[in-house]
């Protein structure tokens, strides 16, 4: 009766020990879960700062591209023109003074590769700014938080 109850102790201890390092591993993974969770609802708040600030660049940058673009169509049908303010000094000392003629009442016009470069330099300079603008908000509301 002896041994039998020693032994049942024995296999009461060892089954408390199990349930206990069960208990405790439980717990553990629990606890990993919950942390798992919060980091998954920082990253998808994150995920939707993000887009919103994507969805913001993007449609800045397609305005300014639309704007160029109806800035283009309106030079190209006349309605508006590309002024240069340019100066010639070196060609002016040269020439003698002459009274004005037929030639000089039209004005000075932009050669169409120098239009085209024009309008491809503006788009260029808006994508920049666009990139440069959306890269700095990114740094400030992501990576210094």
């Amino acid at each position: 009766m002896r041994l039998a109850g020693a032994a049942l102790g024995c296999a009461a201890d060892h089954y408390h020990s199990k349930a206990e390092s069960w208990r405790d591993t439980a717990h553990r993974y629990q606890q990993l879960a919950a942390s798992q969770g919060e980091t998954i609802a920082t990253m998808n708040e994150r995920q939707r700062s993000l887009a919103a600030l994507d969805a913001k660049y993007t449609q800045d940058l397609a305005d300014a591209q639309n704007q160029i673009a109806a800035l283009q169509r309106a030079v190209a049908a006349g309605r508006k023109q590309l002024q240069l303010n340019a100066c010639c000094p070196a060609a002016s000392a040269n020439k003698p003074t002459s009274t004005a003629s037929v030639d000089d009442a039209a004005g000075t016009r932009l050669t169409d590769a120098a239009e085209r470069n024009y309008f491809n330099l503006r788009e260029r300079i808006e994508t920049a700014t666009g990139q440069i603008a959306g890269l700095q908000d990114y740094i400030r509301q992501q990576c210094l938080r």
